[in-house]
């Protein structure tokens, strides 16, 4: 059994694509994003366990669900916090703060706790979501503001921990980034109508010393928003497949979005 990553950008239809890989692969285990996963650490505290201690203190009704949603691991505290349903005003906010996501940390801290992880990793038979590729990337490129060459060479460090471990990296492709968006900003809503995953896409976005440095804040306020997520989508998209033809190569397979057939895909895997 190998490892399967399954990447894209927004909307493309990565969970759609590992739940019915999950469906017909049972014996497979799924890592979400938010999860805690052996490999990435997307919307997880990674705490000290001094951190973690002060946290339990601030937050004494939370104990019981902040110790069922955590684990340890060489010397730090992990916490799938977005897991942890609650009310509780400003709770995930703190707890966004011990990200190693959104520059909360030195790139080079950044870079040495992924290539450490990947290192460490040795287990097979899982399928991850987000795991190489979206969190790790925007990262880079929103809030690190790297050029694509150092993004590139990031990820041939990368590749060089995962080259010998059995991979393979199915990434959906988007032919129209600007209508999978408009997709998706009418799928994620309430039952009211409003929309959930967009103004919080925005907020992420217009937070980050890329966008702050290349578009002013009013403009970002008249209804342009939708170009900026899109024209940086289209960006991702296209550094990503770069990567992969220059450095992933037989251990990815690009997939067009919605045209595929899963019983297909299951038998090439």
């Amino acid at each position: 059994m190998k490892n399967i990553f399954i990447e894209g950008i927004q909307g493309a239809g990565k969970s759609t694509l590992l739940n019915n890989l999950h469906k017909h692969m049972p014996q497979y285990k799924v890592y979400y994003e938010g999860d805690i996963s052996p490999v990435e650490l997307a919307w997880c505290s990674y705490m000290t366990e001094e951190q973690y201690k002060d946290t339990c203190l601030k937050y004494p009704g939370l104990y019981n669900e902040l110790k069922q949603h955590t684990i340890k691991e060489d010397g730090r505290i992990i916490t799938d916090y977005t897991h942890i349903l609650t009310d509780t005003e400003g709770f995930h906010k703190y707890m966004g703060q011990y990200e190693i996501y959104n520059g909360n940390l030195p790139y080079k801290d950044f870079k040495d706790i992924i290539l450490k992880r990947y290192k460490t990793f040795n287990d097979t038979g899982n399928i991850f979501e987000c795991s190489f590729f979206q969190n790790i990337i925007e990262c880079l490129m929103l809030f690190y503001q790297m050029p694509d060459n150092e993004i590139i060479e990031f990820y041939r460090d990368i590749f060089a921990v995962l080259e010998d471990k059995d991979f393979l990296m199915l990434y959906i492709y988007v032919a129209d980034a600007r209508q999978t968006i408009l997709n998706i900003r009418k799928e994620r809503t309430d039952g009211n109508g409003n929309e959930l995953w967009f103004p919080l896409m925005v907020q992420y976005l217009e937070s980050s010393p890329y966008v702050k440095s290349h578009y002013n804040k009013e403009k970002c306020a008249e209804n342009n928003s939708m170009d900026i997520l899109v024209c940086h989508l289209e960006r991702r998209q296209e550094l990503e497949l770069g990567i992969i033809n220059k450095i992933i190569g037989n251990h990815a397979v690009v997939i067009p979005s919605k045209e595929y057939k899963i019983e297909t895909l299951v038998q090439k895997l």
